[in-house]
């Protein structure tokens, strides 16, 4: 009778430490909400942005671009979380292949590219009915390499020759990718720097790598005349003829105000403002929402990176922690230029806003990104 009274005492005690074991792993639902409501806003924005135009584009569909937007958003969630479910160390294996596929794919885009062309130069791929653009997944496969070779090779990172073998590995895609789009170029130098950075116990050398940088910034603005032409509208916003988009972008957002015209409520979106729901979707958000929608969009984006970061820190082992400030990095320089380009801040570049701005392809990448975060959180194992 003893020995069956203690069996029964010992059943819950496994029950309850067998549940103890499985909430050991972590989970960020702050981070995987904040996304999905990045997402829904941008949704509302591009219906707002769009709905007039592409009521008469589209034969008085004017949910043309809602659709198609929320369809690849949608895609790209369960991407986001079939990813979360790997162990994260999978994708190491194909990080090598990655690069090296959209390095050459990079190199045959402006032959074989088609769809949209900015200055004579294809930046897009079609696969039947779907246009992507290459770039998009080359920051994916940068990050992804990138991570992988510093983890391997953590201890040359003690020494500048180690720090500069790094950066000429990533050279080929910086250089492929600046000939023809300067702002992803400028995106993908800013990942590699970040976390080289970050991996590396030295900082000296990366004063000398940021002046290099200065100077194949200024090379690449010299470059092509359409892009020292940003710099002059820049410096002369109110009378350049190129700086038109901009001008439009700045009234859209002084005629705000605080709180803003109201939600559909824009001026600026008929046809005044190009690109209103793609890279300057920020005016518009602006216009409509005032300054208190500007600065609550640019907090959340804030508490986005902090999440991130949280999760890099307590990462398990190096691969993991870099591959999350890699995706990181990005998120946080995209959010950066745009806002910036938007308010003037820096010249006219295309770059959108992460989650917010139209983009079909690019929103299902970002999301399945934040699944290789959200995979690296899994892995971390909580205390108690």
């Amino acid at each position: 009778m003893e020995k069956n009274q203690i069996q029964t005492v010992k059943a819950p005690l496994k029950r309850r430490s067998a549940r103890k074991h499985r909430q050991e792993r972590f989970f960020d639902y702050s981070l995987f909400f904040i996304v999905i409501f990045l997402v829904c806003f941008g949704l509302v924005m591009i219906y707002s942005t769009t709905a007039y135009t592409s009521s008469i584009e589209n034969n008085g569909d004017s949910y043309y671009y809602v659709f198609r937007q929320g369809l690849l958003a949608l895609l790209g969630f369960v991407g986001a979380i079939v990813i979360s479910r790997f162990d994260y160390h999978f994708f190491a294996k194909f990080a090598f292949f990655a690069y090296i596929v959209m390095l050459i794919i990079q190199i045959l885009t402006p032959f074989i590219g088609v769809g949209s062309e900015s200055h004579g130069q294809s930046r897009w791929i079609a696969i039947g009915p779907i246009q992507f653009q290459p770039s998009e997944v080359s920051k994916v496969a940068l990050i992804l390499f990138l991570a992988f070779v510093c983890s391997r090779t953590v201890k040359s990172l003690h020494t500048f020759g180690g720090i500069i073998k790094v950066f000429l590995l990533a050279a080929p895609m910086v250089f492929v990718v600046v000939l023809t789009n300067l702002s992803t170029a400028m995106i993908l130098l800013g990942i590699t720097f970040v976390i080289v950075f970050v991996a590396s116990d030295r900082y000296k050398p990366f004063v000398a790598i940021i002046g290099l940088c200065i100077v194949g910034l200024v090379a690449g603005l010299l470059m092509f005349s359409y892009r020292m032409g940003r710099i002059t509208a820049w410096l002369n916003v109110e009378t350049d003829d190129y700086a038109y988009q901009i001008r439009q972008s700045l009234y859209a957002i002084g005629s705000g105000g605080i709180f803003g015209k109201g939600l559909g409520q824009s001026i600026q979106k008929l046809d005044y403002l190009p690109e209103a729901h793609n890279d300057m979707i920020f005016g518009i958000i602006c216009e409509e929402l005032g300054l208190f929608g500007a600065v609550a969009i640019i907090l959340l984006f804030v508490l986005l990176l902090w999440r991130c970061m949280i999760i890099a820190n307590n990462a398990p082992d190096l691969f993991g922690a870099l591959l999350v400030v890699g995706i990181m990095t990005q998120i946080g320089i995209q959010a950066f230029i745009n806002i910036a380009v938007a308010t003037n801040f820096i010249p006219n570049t295309g770059i959108t806003l992460p989650f917010i701005s139209y983009g079909g392809t690019s929103v299902a990448i970002l999301v399945c990104e934040i699944g290789l975060v959200l995979g690296v959180s899994r892995q971390i194992r909580m205390e108690g």
